[in-house]
């Protein structure tokens, strides 16, 4: 083996590769995904839906407009785990760029590895589903990383991890609406599309009580994506219970899961997850929407004939629940990201439905 490969990678099937140290040159261990995206790889650092995740970037080449200020999704450090690419581009072309992705890798303690083959990784995640997968140093046995990656307990309770400590603020000029969004993990162009909307937003920890949110005088409660299992948060979903014909609502991806919790709906771990671009369909009109992903978990089609919701949206075999509404309510939510960033934007309309929703209230 030729000594600059200093990285190895083992999934816990028993794969073993050889690549390159990039980021932060350590021992990682954590579950693996896949994303589609061509590009955002800034935006899915920084979104703490992938918090705890080795994602695998299906896109072969990585890094080549370097990283932007101005683009994060959150505050660093980020939590995500890894980031497993087939060729890793150092040297930026992109007038914008003020650090290269390996210096804020290494920055935020991410390991990544390059020059692995990821077309081969990704089909192993989607015939075995998502497992766990160590990056190590490149002269440890195999043997070795393969039982500490078979050993090793995924850790619980990320929302605790990412969302925010107290709650702050984000206005926009000329306001009609108050909106309070609840931070399962939100996204700052989640919060910049309410303020758009003519929103102003007040974030709040994932644990805030339906009593100290109402205080607040909301127009409207929103609920953000994040990381992790929907049914470990006992608290939020017991909180939209309490909210629920009380103020409008709307849900984005692990929100939308917990609304459907809390509606009585149950959900379950998808086999290799959603990341990147998908298409979705709507119920009223049959018009396809592109749209972006970041979904682990899904909400059990069966499980919605028992509750008040209304499907809104599939996937295009029809078979996945992407969005449901409870018009009496006044409440909705979407399984992908309307806010498009990194993806299209067909959806964007759904933050304008969001203030119709508080207009007619």
């Amino acid at each position: 083996m030729d000594n600059i490969y200093d990285a190895m990678l083992v999934t816990e099937n028993g794969t073993l590769m050889y690549g390159k140290y990039f980021g932060r040159k350590e021992t990682t261990i954590c579950e693996m995904v896949f994303n589609t995206s061509m590009a955002g790889y800034q935006e899915i650092i920084s979104d703490p839906a992938y918090t705890d995740k080795a994602v695998v970037m299906t896109y072969p080449v990585i890094g080549n407009y370097g990283i932007t200020d101005e683009d994060f999704e959150s505050k660093p450090p980020f939590k995500m785990g890894a980031l497993i690419v087939r060729e890793y581009n150092d040297i930026p072309s992109n007038f914008r760029y003020t650090k290269t992705l390996s210096e804020l890798l290494d920055e935020s303690n991410i390991c990544g590895i390059s020059e692995v083959d990821t077309r081969a990784l990704t089909k192993i995640i989607r015939s075995e589903g998502s497992q766990k997968v160590i990056i190590t140093s490149s002269d440890r046995s195999f043997e070795d990383a393969l039982n500490e990656v078979r050993n090793y307990e995924i850790p619980n309770e990320a929302v605790k991890r990412v969302s925010t400590n107290k709650k702050w603020y984000s206005r926009t000029a000329n306001h009609k609406y108050n909106v309070v969004a609840v931070d399962c993990g939100i996204k700052y162009s989640m919060i910049k599309k309410l303020n758009q909307s003519g929103c102003n937003v007040t974030v709040v920890p994932y644990d805030t009580s339906a009593e100290s949110i109402m205080s607040l005088n909301p127009d409207g409660v929103f609920f953000s994506d994040g990381p992790g299992n929907p049914t470990e948060l006992t608290g939020v979903i017991e909180t939209i219970s309490t909210l629920r014909s009380k103020v409008p609502m709307f849900g984005i991806g692990l929100g939308h899961q917990l609304i459907c919790l809390a509606y009585g709906a149950k959900t379950y771990k998808l086999k290799y997850g959603c990341g990147g671009g998908h298409a979705v369909k709507s119920v009223l009109t049959e018009k396809i929407e592109m749209a972006a992903q970041a979904s682990f978990y899904a909400v059990d089609m069966d499980s919605l004939s028992e509750t008040s919701l209304t499907l809104t949206h599939t996937d295009i075999t029809g078979k996945c629940v992407e969005g449901v509404a409870c018009i009496e309510d006044k409440v909705f939510s979407v399984q992908y990201h309307p806010e498009s960033a990194p993806g299209p934007q067909d959806s964007e309309y759904l933050f304008k439905s969001f203030t119709k929703l508080m207009e007619a209230k």
